[in-house]
């Protein structure tokens, strides 16, 4: 029998059986208008947001050290893993916002109902510890900065990080569209900071160039694969992969129109690939700022004090040294700080709804999950008496945890995105679905790889 005019396509079959279910961010969900027959830019202009916050998580504090110290110690030879780590990115994040338009369902909320109880509960565990693992990177950024810029005690710095989910708390008042704004805000003051301080260290502009071709001796040269692999489990972040494909709802659309449903998917991962090829930019200015003023001085870039003191030092990057250049820094780093707190907070909330259906006031929710992640921050910072470069040795094992973690998202997300009764017209291509598995299994050895060297 024909369809009848006008009848619109179902995407997936999956939608008629959870259509009545509790949505992702409820609060927020299709709450956004996006224009009909506007034009292109336009109409991308309205669907520009959800990008931005998941780009964040790629150019967080966690990636700051391994990227300059990357540049510092090889020049511009690691600058081909930051391409090929961004270029991973865009594959799984383009899947992540896939599977939630087209399902209606967020990665937690699937994976939770599509395993057994006990698998669902250890698989709520690792997700959980992986946010705590994030989390710790961006408290001990944000309260260094504050350290830093006003002369707080760490400790002091640290604490007042609990609160700033207050902030989130008052946004989520004014739109959602608002938190978009300001995170992309932050993100261009640290886009701006860093293409500033690489215009003035004035680097070799042959040799950034040459740094994007991949060589072989990454491979063989045990203290530069190390780097290499710091560099991609620091990139890919298991909490974006739940965040995106959640807030990737946001617009409003109609998931019963595959053509509705097409439109949303195409201007939504127009906008992630945007955002994430910004912070591709800014990991690439990281290593080249640390290649064109660090390398070959032998200083010691191990923590983030290090490197504002560095930068207010002529005898290690020459004229160019200034008080500016170094608070500079540490408002870039702040601003890094307190844009993955927001995502990092909104992940949270994502991962404890999917997975458990917890069901508690919005305030009290995202204040539990910021206080599981700053508490190991906080007992670490009183047992060692705000000692930084104790409390920043966490960031180290904060990063060999997300590579831990990181499958256990990546694998399940690869799996209903290529499972076409889940995913009707809108399943992986064959092309999508071979290419996302290799990378996967190569971040697995990578990840496994860093590893077994950081224990070592």
């Amino acid at each position: 029998m024909k369809k009848k005019t006008g009848e619109k396509k179902q995407t997936s079959k999956f939608i008629k059986e959870t259509g009545t279910q509790r949505k992702s961010l409820d609060e927020i969900n299709g709450t956004i208008e996006v224009p009909e027959d506007k034009g292109y830019f336009r109409t991308l202009l309205a669907y520009t947001g959800p990008g931005a916050l998941i780009a964040v998580g790629y150019m967080d504090p966690g990636n700051w050290i391994t990227s300059i110290g990357g540049g510092a110690s090889f020049k511009y030879t690691l600058l081909s893993v930051v391409l090929l780590s961004s270029l991973i990115a865009m594959l799984l994040q383009a899947m992540s916002a896939r599977l939630g338009i087209v399902t209606g369902r967020d990665l937690a909320q699937l994976t939770r109902e599509r395993t057994s109880r006990w698998a669902g509960i250890g698989l709520w565990i690792i997700t959980e510890l992986a946010i705590m693992a994030t989390d710790i990177a961006e408290i001990i950024g944000s309260g260094i900065a504050l350290e830093l810029l006003f002369g707080f005690p760490l400790i002091v710095g640290i604490t007042i990080t609990a609160f700033d989910v207050l902030i989130l708390l008052f946004l989520m008042k004014l739109g959602f569209h608002k938190i978009e704004a300001i995170v992309a805000t932050l993100v261009a003051v640290i886009l701006f900071v860093f293409a500033y301080e690489v215009f003035l260290s004035k680097p070799d502009a042959l040799g950034v160039l040459g740094g994007y071709v991949p060589r072989a001796e990454i491979l063989t040269n045990q203290p530069m694969l190390y780097l290499a692999l710091g560099i991609v489990g620091a990139t890919v972040m298991p909490h974006d992969l739940y965040l995106g494909s959640s807030i990737s709802q946001t617009r409003k659309y109609d998931i019963h129109d595959e053509a509705s449903v097409r439109k949303t998917i195409r201007f939504t991962i127009a906008d992630s690939n945007i955002q994430l090829t910004l912070a591709f930019v800014v990991n690439s200015l990281l290593l080249i700022l640390g290649a064109a003023l660090f390398f070959g001085t032998h200083s010691d870039l191990g923590r983030f004090a290090d490197l504002f003191n560095a930068l207010n030092n002529s005898k290690i990057v020459g004229a160019i040294a200034s008080p500016m250049l170094s608070m500079l820094f540490a408002v870039a780093l702040l601003a890094s700080g307190q844009s993955s707190t927001i995502t990092g907070t909104l992940a949270g909330q994502i991962i404890m709804e999917g997975f458990i259906h917890l069901r508690m006031p919005l305030w009290a929710q995202r204040l539990l999950t910021r206080l599981m992640s700053i508490t190991p921050v906080l007992i670490f910072a009183v047992y060692y008496h705000g000692n930084e470069a104790k409390i920043e040795s966490l960031l180290t094992f904060s990063q060999v945890f997300l590579s831990i973690a990181l499958p256990f998202a990546m694998i399940p997300l690869i799996i209903f995105t290529s499972d076409k009764k889940l995913m009707g017209v809108f399943a992986n291509r064959p092309w999508v679905k071979y290419t996302s598995w290799i990378v996967a299994i190569i971040l697995v050895i990578l990840n496994l790889q860093l590893i077994w060297t950081t224990l070592a």
